[in-house]
Parts: C-alpha cells; sequence; structure tokens
C-alpha cells in the first residue's frame, strides 16, 4: 500500500514538473527583451561600442575577459586590476548583486540588484549585445555630437572679468555667467568638438549653469582671455 501510495505521488510530480517545463521551458532564465530595459539604466555609464568608454568602461566583450582589463580604460580600481577575476554568467551575477561584497574596495558607485530575475535577464541581454553587433549599436548611449553643432551650442569666444564668464556663441549672442556655474571639461572621443571650435551645453533648466567642452585641455586656457 505504501509503495503504491509513493509511486502515484511520484507520478504526480513527474506530471506537474512536465507540465512545468512545457508551458515554460526557461523558467528562470534569462530574457535578453527585459534584460535590454533594464540596460536603458545603465547606459549613462556603459556603452556596448567597444573602446567607447565612459564613467565606466566599454561593456563590449565583457564574456571571457579578465576583470580590470577593458584595452583603452585607464579608470580602474586597484581592487579590480589586482582581482583574479574573469567574467563569465556566475561572476557577473555576483558583482551585479553586490559589487561591495564580491570585490571590496572598488570604486562602482552602483549598489546592486537584489532580484535574481532582473539580474539574469541584465545578464542575457550582455550575452546577446556583445555576440549581434547591430544590436549593440542600437544600444549606444545616447551621446551628443560636439561635431555637429548649431550656431547656438558653438563658442567662439570666452573672456573672465572679476567673477564673471562671458561666452560669446556662434550666433552673436554673449551671455554672463558666475564663474562658479561655468564648468570646463574635454571631450577626446570621436563626439568631442573640433580643435579650437568648444561645444556649450546646458546644465541646469534654469540655464544658468553650463559645461563649455574643449577637445583638448591645453585648448581651455589658450582660449579664455582675461579682460574687462
Amino acid at each position: 500500500m505504501r509503495n503504491k501510495t509513493s509511486k502515484k505521488v511520484e507520478k504526480i510530480a513527474l506530471t506537474v514538473i512536465t507540465l512545468a517545463i512545457l508551458v515554460n521551458p526557461v523558467l528562470g532564465a534569462g530574457n535578453p527583451e527585459r534584460g535590454a530595459e533594464i540596460y536603458k539604466q545603465c547606459l549613462a555609464c556603459h556603452s556596448l561600442e567597444p573602446k567607447l568608454h565612459l564613467t565606466g568602461p566599454s561593456l563590449a566583450g565583457i564574456f571571457d575577459r579578465k576583470a580590470g582589463t577593458a584595452p583603452g580604460f585607464l579608470r580602474y580600481s586597484n581592487a579590480l586590476k589586482n582581482a583574479d577575476v574573469v567574467w563569465n554568467t556566475k561572476s557577473l551575477d555576483a558583482w551585479l548583486r553586490n559589487p561591495r561584497d564580491f570585490l571590496p574596495n572598488n570604486l562602482m558607485s552602483f549598489e546592486g540588484i537584489s532580484e535574481p530575475q532582473v539580474r539574469q535577464d541584465l545578464i542575457a541581454f550582455l550575452k546577446v549585445a556583445n555576440s549581434d553587433s547591430s544590436s549593440m549599436t542600437s544600444q549606444r548611449v545616447p551621446l551628443t555630437d560636439l561635431k555637429t553643432t548649431t550656431p547656438q551650442q558653438r563658442v567662439t569666444a570666452i573672456r573672465h572679468c572679476a567673477d564673471t564668464y562671458f561666452v560669446t556663441l556662434g550666433s552673436g549672442n554673449t551671455y554672463p555667467f558666475w564663474e562658479f556655474n561655468l564648468r570646463f571639461k574635454t571631450d577626446s572621443s570621436k563626439y568631442g568638438p573640433y580643435e579650437g571650435k568648444p561645444a556649450i551645453l546646458r546644465a541646469s533648466m534654469r540655464g544658468d549653469r553650463a559645461f563649455v567642452i574643449f577637445s583638448t585641455p591645453e585648448e581651455i586656457s589658450l582660449f579664455i582671455k582675461e579682460q574687462c
């Protein structure tokens, strides 16, 4: 009697498992389409274009690559550079769960993803993106191409007087900025401005703060004139 009952339970359990597999053959597996939506939150810091590094390194070619070795990225923490870690599904899952626990003293400000399914979806997307160049192109970070600026974005002159920068644009208009509200940056990537043609981007809704982007650091001091 006991054997018959046991066999009946096993048969029911097997049926349930079989139905579950038929209904959802990838139960718990990553979904790259959902992962693509999640990755949009990563775009500000990580591109998928080879050698296009932002705040963080490009994730192109990340699978089977040793941590801290993305070609051309110079801002790795010592913790990552010295880590004996190769990026794969398992190590990426642990890193995405909690970067600080996985590798203490790294510079990643991201706190992690607690939901296992969300991590698997993101990893599934990265696998697809790294195996399909068209996916990588469509998921590029939406950088502003500073070589194609409008006259209102093109800086033709900057003069400094006391605590104020006066910025003249290609449109002919000149705008005053309190010196603390005007930030100078460089962009040496292919999206950066042409040499000698810096661009200005608004940095606040009110328009009282802005970034002026140059092609090289040397241009900054040469471009700004001290004149009252």
